[in-house]
C-alpha cells in the first residue's frame, strides 16, 4: 500500500485517511457551512463535534431537516458490535446522538449485534458476545439517555422483531452485491452474508425517516440498505458520519477494542489511563526539549491533542490556547499529555459512577418484542 493510499471498511482500516478522497470513494457528501447553519437554526446551537469537523460527511441530512421543518419527525438509530469492552472512540457517535435526540426530541434505537460478532470472531462464543453486549449497554445508558424514548435492541434477544423486517431486506439483496461491498469469499460463513439484513432492520422499525450517526467505516452496510429501501416501500436512511478515532499509538487506523495498549477503555482506572497515555500516546513533539522549544510541536498528528479536539475539550478558546502553546514550543509533550490525562480521568470518574447505576436501569431500556 502506498503512503498516499488508505483502506476503510467495516472490518478493517489502515493508513492515513484522506477524508476528501474518502467522501468521493464512498459517494457521500461533505457537511457544508450551509448545512451547519441549517442544523444550528433547528437546534438553537451547534455542537463542537460539528464545528470541528469530527462529523464531516452525510447522506441526505438535508432531507431529514426539510421534513422536520415541515413538522415531520424522524428517529435515531446507532449501535455497536459487542466484541469487547467499550473504549472512548465508541462514545463519539453516542454522545452526538444524545445531543441530536435532545435537540429534536425524537426516539432512539441502539442495536447491539451480538450475532454478527459471533460470526466474525472465531475466538468468541455467543455467551461472550452476549456478555459484551450487556457491558456495552451500560456505557450507552451511562451517557444519560432516558428509557422513555430510548430502546436497546440486542439481536439474539429481539430476533422475533427483527427477522420479519430483515427477511424483506434479504430478499432484495443478492450475494454478488454483498460480495462486492464487503469482499466476501467462498469461505465466508453464511451468517456474515445475511448479517447486513439484520443491521438494516432497525432502520424500518418505525414508519418514519431515520437518521443514523455512525463512524464512516460502517457506511457500506447502509449503502446496501439505502438501495433496498425503495424496493420494500420504505424511505432511505439518512446518515451522518464521524471520522475514525485514532488509537493511542499513532495516526492512521482507528482505536480498536482488541488492542490493549492503543486503547482507553471506559472501565480503565486513573493510573491505567495515565500509564497508557504517557507510554503509548503518539507525540507530535520534537526529540528533545531544546528542539521542541525552538521548533514547536505538531498538534495535527499528536494523539493527545486530537483526543482533546475530538472529545475531551469542548471549549474552543481553551483548545486554541493549547494548540498555539504546543505549536510554538511553549507547551511540552509531557504537559499536553498531562492535560489529557486529567480530562479523561475527570470524565471517567463520573462515567463509571453512572455506569454502576445503569446496572439497575438496564431492564427499562431493553426493547420488548411486539
Amino acid at each position: 500500500m502506498s503512503t498516499e493510499d488508505f483502506i476503510v471498511t467495516p472490518c478493517h482500516d489502515e493508513g492515513n485517511i484522506d477524508y476528501d478522497k474518502l467522501t468521493k470513494r464512498f459517494g457521500t457528501e461533505r457537511i457544508s457551512s450551509e448545512l451547519l447553519d441549517r442544523i444550528k437554526k433547528n437546534t438553537g446551537e451547534d455542537h463542537f463535534m460539528l464545528r470541528r469537523g469530527v462529523f464531516f460527511s452525510h447522506r441526505e441530512m438535508n432531507r431529514i431537516l426539510e421534513d422536520y421543518e415541515k413538522g415531520k419527525k424522524f428517529f435515531l438509530y446507532t449501535g455497536r458490535g459487542p466484541s469487547g469492552h467499550t473504549h472512548i472512540g465508541h462514545l463519539v457517535p453516542w454522545v452526538f446522538a444524545k445531543w441530536l435526540q435532545e435537540k429534536f426530541d425524537v426516539n432512539m434505537y441502539f442495536q447491539l449485534t451480538d450475532d454478527e460478532k459471533f460470526y466474525a470472531k472465531s475466538n468468541l462464543t455467543l455467551e461472550d458476545t452476549k456478555k459484551f453486549a450487556y457491558e456495552n449497554a451500560l456505557d450507552f445508558i451511562a451517557l444519560g439517555f432516558k428509557p422513555e424514548n430510548t430502546k436497546i435492541i440486542i439481536n439474539t434477544r429481539n430476533i422475533q422483531t427483527l427477522y420479519p423486517i430483515a427477511a424483506q431486506v434479504a430478499k432484495k439483496v443478492n450475494f454478488s452485491n454483498t460480495k462486492g461491498v464487503f469482499g466476501f469469499t467462498n469461505e465466508t460463513n453464511i451468517g456474515m452474508i445475511f448479517y447486513t439484513s439484520l443491521q438494516s432492520a432497525p432502520c424500518f422499525i418505525e414508519d418514519k425517516p431515520v437518521l443514523i450517526p455512525l463512524g464512516v467505516d460502517q457506511d457500506p452496510h447502509f449503502r446496501i440498505t439505502r438501495d433496498v429501501a425503495p424496493k420494500i416501500g420504505k424511505q432511505k436512511p439518512a446518515l451522518i458520519h464521524n471520522i475514525m478515532i485514532p488509537g493511542l499509538e499513532g495516526p492512521g487506523g482507528k482505536m480498536s477494542a482488541s488492542s490493549e495498549n492503543g486503547t482507553i477503555y471506559t472501565t480503565d482506572a486513573p493510573d491505567v489511563v495515565k500509564k497508557k497515555i504517557n507510554k503509548y500516546a503518539f507525540s507530535g513533539g520534537q526529540p528533545d526539549i531544546e528542539q521542541h522549544r525552538k521548533i514547536g510541536g505538531n498538534p495535527d498528528v499528536d494523539v493527545s491533542y486530537q483526543y482533546l479536539r475530538i472529545f475531551f475539550e469542548p471549549d474552543d478558546n481553551k483548545l486554541k490556547s493549547i494548540h498555539d502553546d504546543y505549536k510554538s514550543g511553549k507547551m511540552l509533550t509531557g504537559e499536553l499529555k498531562g492535560i489529557l490525562i486529567e480530562k479523561i480521568n475527570e470524565f471517567l470518574e463520573v462515567h463509571q459512577e453512572k455506569r454502576e447505576k445503569a446496572k439497575d436501569q438496564i431492564d427499562q431500556f431493553l426493547y420488548e418484542n411486539k
